[in-house]
């Protein structure tokens, strides 16, 4: 403590005061205002012992380290206990010296008269400094939706906070009980239905969602009131997440996500369940820089494995995990591989090397258009590709291999959506004779995957438009990165070989209705400051995706979220063997060539009209071509 600072010396000629006027009024209460002279005189002469022993206790209890215009509860105690101990002192001092006494009942008028009036001179600290708040020009007026926990810890940081420039103003929660309640000083005005009146007659300048626990299907709604106002909107991500960091709850307020409004409760994963096939396991994680794998890396780090393998071909996107993993400073040791799933040769000395355990193999190519222009490079790292790791995983003993497949693999329509359907095939049949577990997770879109429709969605906005979409009708599952690899990592622990695992993805959503919400949730009009566009439908490209196809039965599981794609896939198909491998591999069939071996192994597929690049070319035009091109490599494709 700087004990001489101005304030702290302030602070004692106060306080020396304040306990004098105390006893005096002590005095006058006793007597009735005719303090006796020998009374008068002893109080003239206790004055130092007085003084001296208040502050010290005051000094020993800390009140001089405090601030107190953050005064509560445990200041006023310690004010309590510093006058309990010098009223104490004092009279045993009077005793021992044998100093002027004063009655009996002065001693313990003191000691309420102190404890009120330095606690009066606490509180005006606080009382001044909240209604400066109140009276200071320019802070922004917050409504908080939800008065629970989460609200009034929000309330408490704001009013505590004078640099953060708000002001709680009103809650609005739907539990009628609390309504016309007060909670921190402010005042619970209604449901969320009044939120529109509410911002129009509290002048609201942001809303506040604190309702961390809540379904995100609840959170929809509230956001659809919030649209109706012209105050921004923010909300509060998990509170027991963010508080558990030490670091402040605004701090943690962001901006409303698509992913908030899914409409889905979040994922329960056996955690238990999960931590026992994985921990302290070799882990090998292909496609491990990318979207989906890389998220695999950061939530599997967490199961402590015993080593996770990084694989990837692309050099940046290794870095890349490499430096975030390093980071979160995992117990795991990690090693990072870079190299092609197509390159049988040194992805077999990697498997030598490390000999892994548990496989997910999330390597591919993911992007329709471009492999409608490309077959063969989907055949071959998609089909090629997973024979080849799925194939050493049986070589060496693996435990475990899941593969990461799409909606886009059921009846499908794209070249990309036909070889991930082969891909599953090829894992089914090496299951039957492998001692590995082999299964595959089948999921539909991802938000915020690279290339995917939210970041395309946004960069468009930021040009200023147009948003292009393919259809009016054209709808997708879509689930978060998160909770789409928590979801696989469970399957991972369910799996007894042979299953596909199919993902509950929730409702299907329509691309123009998410448009126009991300489009809102930038604080713009749709059709009026961002148009809308449609394009047409692209080669393989549906209106919908299935996760199953009419030929499958969903068999449920002991999880919720996931079921079991069976029936139709226990006939496994023949024409899928190491010779066509190899004819393709000492080969370079054209394009239509190998669209045609596709129809032929998988008879559900559509097969489309124009394959080729030369027609493609012939249909849209050179330019059209190379810029379709040029946008998917700023994608990241």
């Amino acid at each position: 403590m700087r004990f001489f600072s101005l304030r702290t010396i302030t602070m004692l000629l106060i306080d020396a005061l304040l306990v004098n006027i105390a006893v005096y009024s002590a005095l006058l209460l006793r007597f009735e205002g005719a303090i006796p002279l020998q009374y008068s005189t002893a109080f003239l002469s206790l004055i130092p012992v007085l003084i001296g022993v208040n502050l010290l206790f005051m000094v020993v209890f800390k009140l001089y380290n405090r601030m107190w215009n953050y005064a509560s509860i445990g200041e006023l105690s310690s004010i309590l206990g510093a006058s309990s101990c010098s009223i104490v002192v004092v009279v045993a001092l009077i005793k021992g010296l044998s100093l002027p006494e004063l009655p009996r009942s002065v001693y313990i008028m003191s000691w309420v008269a102190i404890t009120l009036f330095i606690g009066a001179s606490r509180l005006c600290w606080r009382l001044f400094r909240d209604y400066h708040l109140k009276t200071n020009r320019g802070r922004e007026r917050v409504l908080i939706v939800g008065a629970g926990d989460a609200g009034a810890m929000l309330v408490r940081e704001i009013q505590s906070s004078p640099h953060l420039g708000l002001e709680a103003m009103a809650f609005v929660d739907d539990e009628s009980w609390k309504i016309d309640r007060i909670m921190m000083g402010v005042p619970v005005k209604g449901t969320r239905l009044e939120i529109p009146r509410l911002v129009e007659d509290l002048q609201i300048d942001e809303i506040i969602i604190a309702m961390p626990s809540v379904g995100r299907r609840v959170i929809r709604e509230i956001v659809d009131i919030c649209k109706l106002t012209s105050a921004s909107l923010k909300i509060l991500p998990n509170i027991y997440l963010s508080s558990s960091k030490g670091d402040n709850l605004v701090s943690h307020l962001r901006d409303v996500k698509m992913e908030d409004l899914l409409g889905r409760d979040p994922v329960a994963i056996d955690l238990m369940q999960v931590s026992g096939y994985i921990h302290n396991k070799t882990v090998l994680i292909t496609g491990g820089g990318g979207s989906i794998g890389s998220e695999l890396c950061r939530q599997i780090a967490r199961f402590k494995p015993k080593l996770l393998v990084v694989l990837d071909y692309c050099e940046n996107n290794l870095f890349d995990i490499e430096q975030e993993l390093i980071d979160l400073e995992i117990e795991a040791e990690i090693a990072m591989e870079l190299l092609d799933v197509k390159h049988r040769d040194t992805l077999e000395d990697t498997f030598r090397k490390y000999l892994p355990q548990i496989i997910f193999h999330a390597a591919a190519y993911k992007h329709v258009p471009i492999m409608e222009r490309h077959p063969q490079e989907a055949l071959y790292n998609n089909v090629l590709g997973t024979r080849n790791v799925a194939e050493l995983a049986d070589k060496y003993g693996a435990e475990s291999f899941i593969l990461i497949s799409t909606d886009k693999a059921v009846n499908p329509t794209s070249v990309m959506g036909a070889t991930k359907r082969i891909a599953e095939l090829i894992i089914k049949d090496i299951n039957l004779g492998s001692a590995t577990r082999f299964a595959a997770v089948r999921f539909g879109n991802v938000l915020g995957s690279r290339g995917s429709v939210i970041p395309t969605f946004k960069k468009q906005i930021e040009r200023g438009g147009p948003v292009t979409i393919t259809h009016q009708d054209m709808k997708r599952y879509f689930m978060t990165i998160p909770e789409a690899v928590e979801l696989v990592i469970q399957a991972g622990a369910m799996t007894t070989g042979g299953e596909i695992f199919v993902l509950d993805m929730g409702e299907p959503v329509k691309i123009v209705d998410m448009a126009k919400d991300l489009i809102k949730l930038c604080g713009l009009e749709p059709g009026q400051d961002i148009e809308i566009k449609y394009t047409g439908i692209r080669p393989g490209e549906k209106l919908y995706e299935e996760l199953f196809s009419g030929r499958e039965e969903m068999v449920a599981t002991c999880h919720e979220r996931i079921f079991i794609s069976q029936k139709e896939l226990d006939q496994i198909y023949s024409g899928i063997n190491k010779s066509i491998y190899t004819r393709f591999m000492n080969t370079a069939p054209d394009n239509e060539a190998i669209i045609n071996l596709i129809a032929g192994l998988i008879p559900e597929y559509q097969k489309p009209q124009h394959s080729t690049i030369s027609q493609m070319k012939a249909k849209a035009g050179p330019a059209a071509y190379m810029q379709e091109a040029h946008d998917q490599r700023k994608l990241g494709s």
